[in-house]
């Protein structure tokens, strides 16, 4: 398996995520370069090895590849579990889906987002003191006085916040009533700035899978946790998609029902009319109507609807309207036929 990344931070296989800030906050600080000026090259080793096990073990899909593949798979070729929902989303790339590899962040970068600044130890003056370097702390995040692990006793302000997160950034995702209706697949391209191990912005682009489901209604949201851009002490912005609908040349939505006008005759009113339709899943619907058509006449077809959103085995109405098209002349003899024939 390589490196024990369990041993390392101490904890067992189960640890919670309370049990690795706790582990990391008293190992990171024990073997600090800053602490260890005598054997700094040794700390150095040591630090970065607690930072990267904290990494992965803290992340639960870097965790569950650890887990199944070792080391090796984190920083190998091996595909993660469950790749391809919003969870694995981070896995696809410009040409698809493509395997995971792992490449750690800076230690230091870790240390300073967990404890809010980037040394404790050595000369204060730079930070303003200690009582400023006390304030930078945020002491919900560990429960309890972190000082206590450096020599420091409990005072000073504590009360300053996680990091601001940035405003959501929403897209529209436009669906047709087909793909509502049977439900879909879409890949959509993304590219944001992300920090790299050196602290530096670089500009990626990923794949994220959206599965629409039979029945999403127009405003359904699906989120990406923090796919925004990556900026200093700013948790990145959640990218939200907004399912939209497209207009049909067919059908009309309103709810779970679907709404068709044909457009008939003052004839076919009167004696008849026969309505064929292609559904949103491509079948042939032919449906008589023996009524006589009014002008506010509508005939319902029951679960010939949208499917619930909630329950796809259950599907709304399909309900057919007419636009009956009048004559706008008629002669003498048309005239009094229709008196004959309509008892006037």
């Amino acid at each position: 398996m390589g490196v024990d990344y369990y041993k390392l931070l101490q904890v067992d296989k189960n640890a919670k995520d309370e049990d690795l800030k706790k582990a990391y906050r008293k190992l990171a600080m024990k073997w600090h370069p800053d602490k260890n000026p005598n054997n700094k090259k040794e700390a150095e080793a040591k630090f970065k090895q607690i930072s990267e096990a904290y990494e992965v073990l803290s992340d639960p899909q870097k965790r569950a590849v650890y887990d199944q593949y070792g080391e090796e798979g984190l920083k190998g070729q091996v595909p993660p579990p469950d790749a391809g929902g919003p969870g694995g989303a981070s896995y696809f790339s410009t040409g698809g889906p493509t395997t995971f590899r792992f490449n750690p962040r800076d230690a230091d970068d870790i240390f300073s987002e967990f404890f809010g600044f980037s040394s404790p130890f050595g000369s204060m003056g730079g930070m303003g003191g200690g009582g400023d370097m006390r304030s930078r702390f945020s002491s919900g995040m560990f429960g309890d006085d972190v000082f206590g692990s450096f020599g420091g006793g409990r005072g000073g302000s504590m009360n300053q916040g996680a990091p601001r997160k940035a405003t959501s950034i929403e897209k529209r995702l436009p669906c047709s009533l087909e793909e509502l209706y049977k439900g879909t697949t879409k890949k959509m391209k993304i590219s944001r700035e992300i920090a790299d191990r050196s602290g530096k912005s670089k500009q990626v682009e990923e794949i994220v899978t959206i599965n629409v489901k039979p029945g999403w209604k127009k405003g359904t949201k699906i989120t990406f946790p923090e796919k925004g851009n990556e900026q200093p002490n700013v948790l990145a912005a959640d990218l939200v998609f907004i399912i939209d609908e497209k207009p049909h040349s067919v059908f009309t939505r309103e709810g779970n029902d679907l709404i068709v006008t044909q457009k008939i005759s003052l004839a076919e009113a009167l004696t008849g009319y026969t309505v064929h339709l292609t559904t949103l899943d491509g079948r042939n619907l032919t449906i008589p109507i023996n009524n006589v058509i009014h002008p506010n006449y509508e005939e319902v077809v029951p679960k010939e609807g949208m499917p619930f959103q909630k329950d796809p085995t259950k599907r709304g109405n399909l309900k057919i309207k007419f636009n009956i098209k009048f004559p706008t002349r008629l002669t003498s003899e048309q005239k009094a036929g229709y008196k004959r024939l309509l008892g006037a």
